[in-house]
């Protein structure tokens, strides 16, 4: 089981020149395996980052709190809480700059694997056969001793920015879902807002192949649940109900073997959402001994088995 509480985890305070902002790394201590969270504080009148963009890296922003302006390819827009911004991979250089009270939000990003060495004798960075000439010294000083970025009018929200308030909201049983990083506006990974009432649950209890999913309890109080798979409950894991509040970040890595399922408190728990896109996922779902082969987009029922089970005895 990954879970955290961001009231525990170290703030890390990086200021220089315009950029002056607090960083909790959330997605280590809760047990992330693919993708990095953070949650970042910017004082006010600042920015998070230089102006970035990232060549295989998607990255989801949700403002928890205060206001400001998203700055990207050399247009700003106004954000607020609820506002979900989307990165893609490959596109928009971008950061934020923080209003009068400063800016509050949490960032998801997708990690990729890469094959760059460096050389520091010749300050070679190399990528395959090609190498080009790097630099040891930190980019934010560079970045401190360039002119202020440049911030004209807001103009018009693009598509990339979404508020919770503005999309059609879909009721399922006990769970009120507002859609944001949908298939339609985000390609490496999704991110939902979710309600769900007094007692009531979201999805079944079920558990991913590839898929990771992460959870950031935002309001209220409920129940994570965990059942564990055949194989797992034959090894000795046990089933486990793990209370949940505002604050705590929930890591579900592929492959654990442990399905889970989240059940609202007395007065019901608001939670995001965030899960990766992988087309070759399967997912088990304990109580019912389906399997969803999600690729296929098949659904069956199979019967579990001891691992020797029809196995001749020698």
């Amino acid at each position: 089981m990954g879970i955290v509480h961001w009231d525990t985890v170290e703030r890390h305070r990086r200021a220089k020149g315009e950029m002056d902002a607090e960083w909790q790394f959330l997605g280590d201590p809760a047990g992330t395996t693919g993708v990095g969270v953070n949650r970042v504080r910017v004082s006010p009148g600042r920015l998070p980052t230089p102006p970035h963009s990232h060549g295989a890296s998607e990255e989801l922003y949700y403002v928890l709190g205060g206001s400001g302006l998203v700055w990207q390819d050399e247009a700003v827009h106004e954000v607020r809480p609820g506002d979900c911004v989307i990165q893609r991979a490959d596109s928009m250089e971008h950061t934020f700059v923080a209003g009068d009270g400063g800016l509050d939000y949490i960032v998801f990003g997708t990690r990729h694997p890469t094959e760059i060495a460096w050389l520091p004798r010749s300050r070679a960075l190399r990528t395959g056969w090609p190498w080009v000439e790097g630099r040891d010294d930190d980019p934010w000083d560079v970045e401190a001793q360039a002119p202020p970025l440049a911030i004209g009018e807001p103009a018009e929200r693009p598509a990339n920015i979404v508020n919770i308030a503005e999309v059609d909201v879909e009721r399922n049983g006990s769970a009120t879902t507002a859609p944001l990083a949908t298939r339609e506006r985000s390609l490496l990974a999704g991110l939902h807002w979710e309600r769900l009432d007094a007692g009531g649950t979201g999805a079944p209890p079920h558990c991913h192949s590839e898929e990771e999913e992460v959870f950031v309890i935002l309001d209220g109080e409920g129940t994570l649940e965990l059942w564990p798979s055949p194989q797992a409950a034959s090894n000795g894991v046990q089933r486990e109900d793990v209370p949940v509040r505002a604050g705590h970040v929930i890591a579900r890595p592929p492959g654990s073997r442990v399905g889970h399922a989240f059940r609202g408190g007395p007065g019901g728990v608001t939670m995001l959402i965030y899960g990766t896109r992988k087309p070759n996922d399967m997912c088990w779902y304990p109580r019912s001994n389906k399997i969803y082969w999600r690729g296929l987009g098949v659904i069956g029922r199979i019967e579990a088995l001891d691992y020797m089970d029809g196995e001749p005895k020698e």
